[in-house]
């Protein structure tokens, strides 16, 4: 497990010359939110349409974590759950129980497909007349 002093400080990961402007340095984090938000809409869209939409989202929250200290917050609290569940998923109980689970969906659903085709044969749904 990671401990605070191997993780990198909080705070702005602009270059030392836009962090010596002022004018400068909000314009870089202006842009930097812009960008971000942009991805992070990108990602919120790909829930609902075809695409990686969590992996995008969280490419957003990582394009905020170079210049925003609560992003840096949210990032880590992020990758610290979810490697919390990369370790309980791969603890042998829980993969015998996700095993199970998954054989009994496989079985209820090809009981249920065995059914359809008893009763109906091979037509579409759209094509039983009622």
């Amino acid at each position: 497990m990671e401990t605070e002093s191997k993780e990198r400080a909080l705070g702005s990961r602009a270059p030392h010359f836009i962090k010596s402007s002022r004018a400068l340095h909000l314009s870089w984090q202006v842009g930097v939110f812009l960008v971000g938000l942009a991805i992070v809409v990108a990602g919120v869209l790909m829930l609902a349409l075809p695409g990686p939409g969590w992996l995008v989202i969280f490419t957003g929250l990582a394009v905020w974590a170079t210049e925003f200290v609560w992003a840096q917050i949210a990032l880590r609290w992020t990758r610290h759950k979810v490697s919390e569940a990369a370790k309980r998923a791969l603890d042998p109980k829980v993969r015998r129980r996700n095993m199970l689970l998954t054989a009994i969906g496989v079985a209820v659903a090809a009981v249920l497909v065995g059914v359809y085709l008893a009763w109906y044969g091979l037509a579409m749904p759209w094509e039983i007349k009622g």
